[in-house]
């Protein structure tokens, strides 16, 4: 017999599965019932609607994400007492946990790119707000430590940077299988430690480059 906790992961297992295969706005609550083996009451008892469960099966994998982020800035602000924490530290603990997720098939971290990536195009004001506060929440943690890392970049030129950081990482996490692809087998993105690393020397080296 399914216990409540059961029931809760089935559903958040099967809207994850559909959300990203079909897009958050092209699935229905009907769609996630089949496919959860559940009925309606089940939903509205633990989520109450759609958007409040496609708000739950993204902070079940961003929540616990931003988390590990935080906690390794703390580590390395520790380190540096009053120092600056350097950039390249900086950026692994906003980077290397995300491509780390993204690369763990026990944590659900290709099918979750690919919902990630869909919610990002999805035209849906809903979806982009939930999107955006989990961005600035992580942002507006890691800005001081970057802002101390980059003193003398104008701040017009830093949200630029920002822009084009977050760019990359996102490409990065979604779309690495065609690295293999493009380069014959001679990148591997299954190396996620060597891809953690080159994406930090690459926005390093952007973040600092002249303006």
């Amino acid at each position: 017999m399914k216990t409540r906790k059961d029931t809760k992961t089935g559903i958040l297992d099967a809207a994850e599965v559909l959300f990203a295969s079909r897009g958050p706005n092209a699935t229905s609550l009907r769609q996630i019932i089949g496919k959860a083996k559940v009925n309606l009451a089940a939903i509205h008892y633990h989520f109450g609607s759609k958007e409040s469960l496609l708000e739950a099966v993204l902070a079940r994998r961003l929540v616990p994400l931003n988390a590990e982020r935080l906690a390794l800035l703390e580590d390395y602000e520790r380190t540096a007492g009053k120092r600056a924490v350097p950039l390249p530290k900086v950026l692994e603990a906003l980077v290397g946990p995300a491509l780390r997720l993204s690369r763990d098939p026990g944590k659900g971290g290709e099918r979750f790119m690919r919902l990630l990536g869909r919610c990002v195009l999805e035209p849906d004001e809903k979806i982009q707000g939930l999107i955006n506060t989990q961005f600035h929440y992580v942002l507006e943690r890691f800005r001081p430590a970057l802002l101390k890392a980059l003193p003398n970049l104008p701040p017009e030129e830093f949200f630029w940077r920002i822009h084009f950081l977050v760019g990359a990482m996102a490409h990065t996490m979604a779309d690495s299988e065609r690295l293999r692809d493009i380069s014959g087998g001679l990148c591997n993105p299954d190396d996620t430690e060597g891809m953690v690393q080159r994406l930090v020397s690459f926005l390093n080296a952007g973040l600092k480059a002249k303006s």
